[in-house]
This record gives C-alpha cells, sequence and structure tokens, in this order.
C-alpha cells in the first residue's frame, strides 16, 4: 500500500470519526472540537486530491472563522441545552421529511456526476499543466463569474452591517463624548459669573451639572 493511500484512509476514518462524534458528543464545546478536527482532515484530503485552495479555504474560513466563533459563542453564553432539547421528540417527523428530501437529492446530484460529470471525463475545461490549482480557479472566478462574485460580496457586506445595527446597544446610563457639542460650545454657555454677597457663600443653582 502507498504512502498516499494510508495517507487517505488514516484522514477519511479521523473525518468520518470526527463528523459522528459532532452529533454524538453531549458536550457542545466537545463537538465545536470534533468539527475542527473534521474541517482539519477534510483539509487533508483536498491536498492529496491536488485541490490546495479549497484546503486553504477550509482552515483559514472555517476553522478560522466559523467553527472558533461557534466555541467562543458556546462557551461564553449560557445557553440552557437541557431546555432546548425539551419536545425533540415532536419534531422527528418533520425532520425525517426533510431528511428524506435531502437524501434523495444528494442521490441525485451522486449520480449526475458519475454519468455525466466529471467522474465520467466530462468536466470543466482545464487551462493546462503549467497552471496551478489556485491560478485556475481565480482566472474562472474573476473572467466567468465576476459580476457574481461581486453580488455575493455586497451581500455579505449588507449582512454584516446589518447585524452589527441590530445587536448595537447604547446604555442611557453611561456618558458619552459629544465630539459637535464641545466644538461649539461657547464661553457664556460654560461659565456663570455670580455674584456673591459677603458673609452669605455660594448657592449653587440646580442646573450646573447640566
Amino acid at each position: 500500500m502507498s504512502v498516499l493511500a494510508i495517507a487517505f484512509y488514516l484522514l477519511a476514518t479521523v473525518t468520518v470519526f470526527s463528523g459522528a462524534m459532532v452529533i454524538l458528543s453531549k458536550n457542545p464545546v466537545h463537538s465545536v472540537l470534533f468539527l475542527i478536527l473534521a474541517f482539519f482532515n477534510a483539509a487533508g484530503l483536498f491536498v492529496l486530491m491536488g485541490a490546495e485552495f479549497l484546503a486553504m479555504l477550509l482552515v483559514v474560513v472555517y476553522v478560522g472563522a466559523v467553527a472558533v466563533l461557534f466555541l467562543f459563542v458556546v462557551m461564553m453564553l449560557d445557553v440552557d441545552f437541557v431546555k432546548l432539547r425539551k419536545g425533540f421528540a415532536s419534531y422527528l417527523p418533520i425532520g425525517g421529511v426533510v431528511g428524506t428530501f435531502l437524501l434523495v437529492e444528494l442521490v441525485l446530484i451522486v449520480n449526475a456526476v458519475a454519468t455525466r460529470g466529471a467522474a465520467a471525463g466530462k468536466g470543466p475545461k482545464v487551462y493546462g499543466p503549467e497552471m496551478s490549482n489556485i491560478e485556475d480557479i481565480g482566472r474562472v472566478l474573476y473572467t466567468d463569474y465576476v459580476y457574481l462574485f461581486q453580488a455575493a460580496g455586497l451581500v455579505l457586506l449588507v449582512s454584516m452591517i446589518g447585524a452589527i445595527v441590530l445587536t448595537l446597544q447604547h446604555r442611557t446610563h453611561v456618558k458619552r463624548q459629544d465630539i459637535h457639542e464641545q466644538t461649539t460650545r461657547r464661553r457664556k454657555d460654560a461659565v456663570k459669573i455670580v455674584s456673591v454677597k459677603s458673609g452669605e457663600g455660594i448657592q449653587i443653582p440646580e442646573d450646573i451639572n447640566k
């Protein structure tokens, strides 16, 4: 058995095991850690296939951003998972129907790829062996699909701004700096001259702290 075959079976076994443990683990933190392990091993499989760009995306985007974000959310938020699991059995029929549809779609996709896709020798056009995988993807992405790529980036930007606006909360009891008010403030608004009679002291006005 060659070294590539040993690496493939090892990475594939760990990936399948990690994916199963993501579902079977009772601790959500352990589930996220197993998900990160599955992403790393899937990236290794992509490297064996010569798709180093997809491997880099798995490590940088999914492991470095999505999975770590899930981990921080699960660890920082006090989520009552026992309460969330209540009534889980009542959703099994709906979940079974959705799962059946997804299974049928996967079977149809696999059949189409095996009979008329890349597995049947009818894959997309390759520019040449002198180009790397990343250069091929960049050439197609920024020529044939450049408008769709820009539209996807715009959608992500709008969604990010919307999430920030929806979650941004201003506390009323916190004093904040108002630059416009400070720069436009005049002397008569900040200084008040009081005529004090001898022996009576100074009485602080009620609006002195406003």
